[in-house]
């Protein structure tokens, strides 16, 4: 008789848990109509414990109220970023026990929540770069990442934010996962220029972008190849592994991503790159060589070798790899104003010296001398400067370095004329 005693006054106090929790709630429910979010949470805090053995329904109802909760304190910008994460991983445990329990009420509405707490991420993280707060930019793209996975560009640039950040810690991790999913980024874009706002908008397919087009809604639809970022990514990965003394994981690293990706040219350049950082100059030339019987007519691989010889001083292979690029591409602004930087380098020891000249008969003459010398490596650069302002005339620095030419050369009526257009 006491058993049965103890067995029944047991199951009351589940009864009373029960019933305690449904009453938490609800009085949660009817705070958070009435604005007070925080007392919400509160209220649910104290349920914390006794849900693991709730029912499915409440459970749901549980995680649902709370996710709700935080993502209020969110939109009223309280620790913006803490709580949509938080209220996102309330939802996600609401659909899971939804699914589990084959009982769906609320996890429609939480999947909805959870897409827009992705998109306010995405735009919080691009507010916060706009300022320059690229780690916390950075933490909040990941965030989006982990809300879908499929999404893998947040990845990507979450990573390449946290590198804006030099926060390389942050990076690491997220630059590993990448390399585990092999991710590359190579696609195709499809947009159109929108006919009230005049932006350009991204479509997911070329029927859609179309649709818009005959609608009327939108004009001037383009398609345009999204290169593979593989290079990039495993670049970045093997810089911050040199960074922290991990050379061997670094070239490890290329050497992994070459194997599962052996025509991405990209990648070439990449372990190039690594060698020449280590003096490696005999294995740096090989890869190079390599990679120029891959793609010899590919304008962006030359360009991108004529960078890697001049960032390495190799001033004469950077100059003939530039000059190759825009005998393939005519066209290609970046190898006009890299060649024209390159030439401009020579003025540095020239000015150099005439500083340091005195006003003797001696050194006037040696200053006449090096003044001639000086207004010819202006002279010379003026062909690119041009070429590459008439490319890409929106560019600040080649107009300004342009300006800057012809004022040092004289030059007056083309210093007013190129004035004129800026």
């Amino acid at each position: 008789m006491k058993s049965k005693y103890v067995i029944l006054a047991s199951a009351l106090l589940i009864s009373v848990a029960t019933f305690a929790q449904k009453d938490q709630i609800k009085s949660a429910e009817k705070a958070l109509k009435g604005g007070d979010a925080q007392g919400a949470i509160a209220i649910l805090k104290d349920a914390e414990n006794l849900v693991v053995n709730a029912k499915d329904v409440e459970q749901a109802q549980y995680y649902f109220v709370k996710g709700n909760a935080y993502l209020e304190l969110a939109n009223k910008k309280v620790e913006e970023s803490k709580n949509l994460s938080l209220a996102a991983e309330s939802y996600k445990k609401l659909i899971e026990v939804e699914k589990a329990s084959g009982k769906v009420k609320y996890s429609t509405q939480a999947a909805t929540s959870i897409t827009d707490i992705k998109g306010k991420l995405i735009n919080s993280a691009i507010a916060d770069s706009q300022v320059s707060k690229h780690a916390e930019g950075a933490k909040k793209l990941y965030d989006a990442y982990l809300l879908d996975k499929n999404d893998t560009i947040n990845l990507y640039y979450a990573a390449s934010t946290a590198v804006n950040a030099q926060d390389f810690d942050l990076a690491l991790p997220m630059y590993e996962e990448l390399k585990k999913l092999n991710y590359s980024g190579k696609g195709t874009s499809y947009t159109a220029v929108n006919k009230i706002s005049g932006n350009e908008d991204g479509f997911n397919s070329a029927k859609d972008r179309d649709l818009a087009v005959k609608l009327g809604t939108h004009e001037k639809p383009k398609t345009e190849a999204i290169p593979s970022k593989r290079g990039e990514i495993y670049k970045n990965l093997a810089l911050i592994l040199v960074q922290k003394g991990r050379s061997e994981d670094a070239k490890k690293a290329i050497a992994d991503a070459r194997k599962a990706n052996p025509d991405d040219t990209s990648l070439i350049l990449t372990e190039a790159n690594l060698y020449l950082e280590s003096k490696d100059f005999e294995t740096y030339k090989k890869l190079v060589g390599e990679a120029l019987q891959k793609e010899p007519n590919n304008a962006d691989l030359v360009f991108n070798l004529g960078v890697i010889s001049a960032n390495s001083k190799n001033n004469a292979d950077a100059e003939k790899y530039y000059l190759k690029a825009i005998e393939i591409n005519p066209n290609y602004a970046n190898a006009y104003l890299n060649l024209a930087a390159l030439k401009l380098e020579a003025e540095k020891p020239i000015i150099d010296e005439m500083n340091k000249l005195g006003t003797s008969a001696k050194d006037m003459k040696r200053y006449d001398v090096l003044k001639a010398q000086r207004e010819n490596v202006f002279k010379g650069v003026i062909p690119y400067l041009k070429k590459a302002n008439e490319l890409d005339p929106k560019n600040e620095d080649v107009s300004k370095t342009l300006l800057g030419v012809y004022k040092a050369l004289e030059m007056t009526a083309e210093a007013k004329a190129l004035k004129a257009t800026m």
